[in-house]
């Protein structure tokens, strides 16, 4: 067993040291208790990330780590394009840029509370979800061009929010370099009638309550108090992401082994950065990012537009929308120098500490707003990213609170239905379109994402902030 190998390096980091093929060490981040129930499967494919071309540091794995397709879900890896350093569609999953947007309302749980039936019915009527959901956008192959170059920005344009929204959006709402033309036909097919879609899965869209605030001077600068009402939307790139990861897979298995690589198992197909399937990934990966990006800031407009017609004295905010299936060009400090890397990051968020020049302004010195997801019937937690982690995994930390059981275990134990009445008796609204979906996605389903969140902190990845818990929950 992998797990034989691990050594306790401090209370919340663990190591298994090189051997083999490894040419740097596995590192998970955890308590004691996320390491003994761990999966084995998350050793093995940790340790197989160790032995690509190129990684620099070490593979990691984040506190909510689970099995993923190639790389551990909530594992993160850099590589150097100088050194032979690869770019892997598996190690950016299938929903490219999947990410969470967090929204203020400006309203109090008592200013909700009695309209909290009839935002939900509004909510579940104008937001699309499911599998195959689609809105009321219908772009020509010309418009998806469009997205795919210009992520929120373009939505923006087309009045689906303002330009103030774009500073609390990662990158500014815009990825840089995107390359349409290695999108294939196919791929831009999916998405015409999809943005503006939540789509299935974990997907979802709450309305939640601040129940607690752990640091109160980065909380009033993110904008939070308890009892305040916030919205957060969890969605990606849909049909587009899965059919860009679909298409580079068996390319990259080839050009893998056409450039001497010997992969530890098919899943982790990859590219030399620097190659042309590198490159023309890297292109249709930026394109995905934007179409994520761009469908979570039109999903906000027709949020707001339910608040202005139910709660007019709403005033509904960004607080911040990080994505966390990625690989990001990013420059980092490696032995004293400052290097590029392409790092990615899968089921894992991007969490920059104070200071980082990529930052608001208004919120640079209290570090990035970090957003955990958790499920319809659990908290889920704001924090803030620190300083020490730029050099701990490369600024990133836990996403969510990592699946504990399958899809398949799930609708062994719950029905859709028993978990809609139980959540309801505890004040939580859901607003499904498949009570199977929503069986899949029970909350014991799931790790306790207040471990997750409070290993996140204690491994010094990053500071809790909030707390939250759900009043309505919309899914696919």
């Amino acid at each position: 067993m992998y797990s034989d190998k691990l050594k306790k390096h401090s209370d919340y980091q663990w190591y298994i040291e090189p051997f083999g093929n490894m040419h740097v060490p596995f590192i998970m981040f955890g308590d004691d208790t996320i390491i003994k129930t761990l999966d084995e499967k998350v050793y093995e494919q940790g340790i197989n990330v160790a032995c690509l071309p190129g990684i620099v540091r070490a593979s990691y794995a984040m506190p909510d780590a689970h099995w993923g397709y190639g790389f551990p879900i909530g594992g993160v890896a850099a590589f150097d394009p100088e050194k032979g350093g690869v770019i892997s569609a598996g190690g950016v999953g299938f929903d490219i840029s999947c990410g969470v947007r967090a929204i203020l309302t400006n309203l109090t749980f008592s200013d909700f509370e009695p309209l909290k039936n009839k935002l939900a019915d509004a909510l579940a009527r104008r937001i699309p979800a499911g599998v195959g959901s689609t809105g009321r956008l219908r772009l020509s192959n010309r418009e998806i061009d469009e997205m795919l170059v210009g992520g929120a920005q373009w939505a923006i344009e087309r009045g689906y929010g303002s330009k103030q929204d774009l500073e609390r959006i990662e990158e500014n709402g815009v990825i840089r370099d995107a390359q349409p033309r290695f999108v294939s036909d196919h791929a831009k097919q999916r998405q015409s009638d999809e943005v503006g879609t939540l789509g299935s899965g974990n997907h979802y869209l709450e309305v939640q309550k601040v129940v607690e605030i752990f640091d109160d001077k980065t909380a009033k600068a993110f904008g939070l108090r308890q009892d305040d009402i916030v919205v957060s939307i969890h969605c990606g790139s849909r049909g587009l992401g899965h059919q860009v990861a679909t298409d580079f897979l068996p390319r990259m298995l080839k050009a893998a082994q056409q450039a001497g690589i010997e992969l530890p198992e098919r899943d982790l197909a990859c590219a030399p950065i620097n190659s042309d399937v590198g490159q023309q990934y890297l292109g249709a990966m930026r394109a995905a990012g934007n179409c994520a990006i761009a469908n979570r800031q039109v999903l906000m407009h027709l949020v707001r537009q339910v608040f202005s017609e139910i709660a007019p004295k709403a005033d509904l905010k960004l607080l911040y929308d990080v994505s966390h299936n990625t690989c990001k060009a990013e420059e980092h400090n490696i032995d004293g120098k400052t290097k590029k890397l392409f790092v990615h990051r899968k089921g894992a968020t991007r969490a920059f500490g104070p200071g980082h020049p990529s930052l608001p302004n208004d919120i640079k010195a209290s570090g990035q707003p970090v957003l955990i997801g958790g499920t319809m019937g659990t908290a889920s937690y704001i924090l803030a990213g620190m300083e020490k982690n730029m050099t701990l995994s490369f600024g990133s930390c836990s996403h969510g609170a990592g699946r504990a059981m399958s899809r398949k275990q799930a609708t062994k134990k719950w029905t859709g239905k028993d978990l809609v009445n139980s959540l309801a008796q505890k004040g939580i609204i859901i607003k499904g379109t498949s009570f199977r979906g929503i069986a899949e996605e029970a909350p014991l389903a799931y790790k306790d994402v207040s471990v997750v969140a409070d290993a996140t902190e204690k491994a010094e990845l990053a500071k809790k902030v909030a707390k939250l818990v759900p009043l309505i929950c919309v899914k696919g």
